[in-house]
């Protein structure tokens, strides 16, 4: 597979060598050839089904939009690409601003801007450049799909000297074969959550269960609905939703659950990577943030969004306003996303109003109740070990309200001990020991 992409890859460098020796031998050199047609691929060069051509055959990309893709990719598959095609053609170095380009950083190599790509295709013909041009409007294919874009040049100069981005999602599709999944970082501040655990293990209400069911009737006949059945003009696309009650009480495992068994990722978000305490930087990893989900259909989950979604203040200096404005502008973001939203918080009252009105679901997730304790606690001992004769599990369940993520501590304790001991009994004294220590952790006493 790679040994093959690699020839298609080759291969069609080589095609687009031949068109930069073409456009620069008819706009420096002989203008007899000006008025030629851009040099049509081989015959053969589409061929092959590696992730290249399969995408390029999917979509029915022009020649146009075919070489775009290996102007942005080229840098990526060979560093001195455009010096060497450029130089080959000229070989007196100077500035030639009608070429665009740009010097990294880090890569020393020449790096594709707009204006790259509109003298390889269109020379210096306005009806060509202009139609060029559509390829980076946000209608088109490369933008909608976030396969390539522009990035925004400095303030007054023109849009097509933005440099030429291929995202790293594609890159790594056309070269490696496939997404390669985002690693958590200070650009990119989410971490993919899953579980091994089953809609079984999870002990909830009836109403929260009720509720639950229908975000999945949601993941699942969404796209139904917006689109069969032609309600997109009447429903905004997306679904936000608002989980909430105190911490260990299924939140996070139910949104796992969600994304297991629907195959959708979810993703949850540590909001405090993205609160930046720079001005406008909490914009920007947002943006960088929604930008990787955008139309891979990813479960997006803030936990503790308190952080980020509390009430807005009362402007009384610039940092509360720009406060302000990064709430605005994840409102923004959040009802624009196309996929299923869901902000945790340990209360609703904790919740900007502006976005409890926006939510089409609000799930509580209370304390369990007696019964559902005992549920808790009679599935969460793994089958090797035994309950002491004096242990009786359903006192245990009506006497202590504990959550679901408390028992578990006190499970694990007690597994520990029993294996220090070398035993396979649960120990009654080592069950009230560890709920004092989780009655202790929430400042309560026994």
């Amino acid at each position: 597979m790679l040994d093959s992409n690699a020839q298609t890859l080759q291969y069609a460098l080589s095609y687009l060598a031949e068109v930069i020796e073409w456009r620069m031998t008819s706009y420096f050199g002989d203008r007899a050839q000006y008025e030629m047609l851009i040099p049509n691929s081989p015959d053969d060069l589409w061929v092959a089904d590696t992730p290249l051509t399969l995408f390029i055959r999917k979509h029915l990309l022009n020649t146009a939009e075919q070489l775009t893709l290996l102007i942005a990719l080229a840098p990526h598959l060979q560093p001195d690409f455009f010096d060497q095609s450029i130089a080959a053609q000229l070989p007196q170095a100077g500035d030639y601003p009608q070429i665009g380009g740009w010097r990294g950083k880090s890569h020393r190599g020449f790096l594709p801007t707009g204006e790259t790509v509109l003298f390889i295709l269109g020379g210096n013909q306005l009806s060509d450049r202009f139609r060029l041009q559509q390829m980076f409007a946000d209608n088109h294919l490369f933008v909608r799909e976030r396969v390539l874009y522009l990035e925004p040049p400095p303030d007054g100069e023109p849009v097509m000297s933005g440099k030429l981005v291929m995202t790293q999602d594609y890159v790594d599709l056309f070269t490696q074969g496939h997404f390669s999944r985002p690693h958590f970082s200070i650009n990119f501040p989410a971490q993919r959550i899953s579980t091994e655990m089953e809609w079984e293990d999870l002990v909830l209400n009836a109403q929260t269960l009720d509720q639950i069911h229908e975000l999945k009737a949601w993941i699942t006949y969404g796209s139904t609905i917006l689109y069969d059945w032609g309600m997109k003009k009447k429903l905004k696309l997306g679904y936000r939703a608002l989980f909430y009650g105190p911490p260990g009480t299924g939140k996070t495992l139910t949104a796992s659950l969600l994304g297991k068994y629907t195959g959708k990722e979810v993703y949850k978000i540590d909001l405090s990577m993205v609160v930046s305490k720079f001005i406008g930087e909490t914009e920007k990893n947002l943006a960088n943030l929604f930008a990787r989900a955008e139309s891979k259909d990813w479960i997006l989950f803030f936990d503790e969004a308190d952080a980020l979604f509390s009430k807005r203040t009362n402007v009384r200096d610039a940092h509360d306003k720009y406060a302000n404005q990064e709430v605005s502008y994840l409102l923004q973001r959040v009802e624009n996303y196309d996929g299923l939203v869901i902000l945790s918080s340990n209360f609703k009252s904790n919740i900007d109003e502006a976005f409890i009105r926006r939510f089409q679901a609000i799930v509580h997730f209370p304390m369990p109740n007696s019964k559902e304790r005992l549920r808790i606690w009679q599935m969460a001992f793994p089958p090797q070990l035994k309950l002491a004769e004096v242990v009786n599990l359903g006192e245990f369940a009506a006497t202590y309200e504990l959550s679901g993520a408390d028992i578990m501590n006190v499970v694990q304790y007690c597994c520990l001990q029993a294996l220090q001991r070398g035993d396979v009994l649960i120990h009654q004294e080592d069950l009230h020991y560890a709920i004092k220590r989780e009655f202790g952790k929430a400042g309560k006493i026994v």
